[in-house]
């Protein structure tokens, strides 16, 4: 989706990926296939670009310091490194007056063994390579805190308090150069066994609220003199208290609705601010909800081959717009695609994600 929108500027776009059928360089123009930190291919990835950015904050912020010596690199490499790691992150979120749960920081199994007992119930999460619900354990005792630092290789990771929710609510943010800032409307966000759902946008919260989060994303942005479209999560919890939850250093899941429902996407903002061009405006001028489609549509059972799903019940819904990401291969749990539905009213929008979700199988 960022390959077509530079694309669609002008630009043509080179892609390094391991992958030999990775989306990305399906789409771009030339696909360096190669190991994130291959020299051969990052040399060659510098010769062949003005300008270099990652969609993926487990690229290693090496690759993008080498780069950055003779290229413009956005997001920056301290941006990411901050991102990559969840003690690093939320070390910085703190440390820098931005509210986030109670936690802890675990390295050795006596942190473990001795976490205060006041943040129990709670959830140990690896430091790194933690998405979408992986590597992270619900723990209520001690022994729990010290079986899940062991379940994730006693590898450095973080325990954080549960909080009640009220919902989880996302901004996706940009900034370029000169410091100034762009943000979408505040995306509602509704999560099945730890991976993205439904994002529901304008979130259904108090203008207050948004308006809060809105300023906080923006922030934290300036805090990290960050450059480029940066996602904040966050926590509602009673009483209208927002938290930081993470952050992610680029175009976010939650943010894929812009493509239909706004005047600019979160992927040409990226290539806006990449390109050092004026950015774009950011008003969404339709209310959307987001479905993503995870591999498990493809399987009618646990022991079937893979089908392909009936695009047409999506498509005969004309106000329902289907992004497929060319994944070659289907696994549950994995985020194939993503259908954004428009409606006159956000009412409108919701009925008919509830009926795709329907025709394609999806939880409610």
């Amino acid at each position: 989706m960022f390959c077509m929108a530079a694309q669609s500027l002008g630009y043509r776009v080179a892609v390094l990926d391991p992958g030999k059928d990775s989306p990305a360089g399906t789409v771009a123009d030339r696909h360096i296939e190669a190991d994130y930190l291959d020299p051969e291919a990052l040399a060659t990835l510098r010769e062949s670009c003005a300008a270099a950015t990652t969609e993926f904050e487990n690229v290693p912020a090496a690759a993008l310091e080498f780069l950055a010596r003779e290229r413009r690199v956005t997001p920056g490499a301290a941006s990411v490194a901050i991102a990559q790691d969840r003690i690093s992150e939320k070390t910085f979120l703190a440390g820098n007056g931005f509210a986030v749960a109670p936690f802890a920081v675990l390295r050795t199994r006596a942190d473990a063994a001795s976490v205060d007992e006041a943040l129990l119930p709670g959830i140990v999460k690896s430091a790194r390579f933690g998405y979408d619900g992986k590597g992270q354990v619900r723990v209520r005792t001690r022994d729990d805190v010290i079986a899940a630092f062991d379940a994730v290789s006693q590898s450095p990771a973080i325990l954080e308090r549960m909080i009640d929710l009220e919902r989880e609510i996302s901004v996706i943010v940009a900034r370029h150069d000169g410091g100034n800032v762009s943000c979408w409307p505040v995306a509602e966000n509704q999560h099945r066994d730890g991976i993205l759902d439904v994002s529901i946008v304008p979130a259904r919260v108090a203008a207050h609220v948004a308006a809060d989060a809105a300023r906080i994303a923006t922030s934290i942005a300036a805090t990290l003199d960050y450059r480029g479209v940066l996602c904040v999560e966050l926590f509602v919890a009673p009483g209208e208290v927002l938290l930081v939850n993470e952050i992610a250093p680029r175009p976010h899941n939650s943010g894929h609705y812009t493509i239909d429902a706004c005047a600019t996407s979160q992927f040409e903002q990226q290539a806006r601010v990449l390109a050092a061009l004026p950015m774009g405006d950011t008003t969404q001028h339709t209310p959307a909800v987001m479905v993503n489609l995870l591999g498990d549509i493809w399987f009618e059972r646990e022991d079937a081959p893979p089908r392909e799903p009936d695009w047409t019940r999506v498509l005969a819904r004309g106000l329902a717009k289907l992004h497929l990401y060319g994944k070659r291969e289907p696994r549950p749990g994995r985020k194939m695609g993503h259908v954004t539905c428009l409606g006159a009213t956000l009412a409108d929008a919701l009925a008919t994600a509830a009926a795709i979700k329907r025709d394609l199988g999806i939880p409610q």
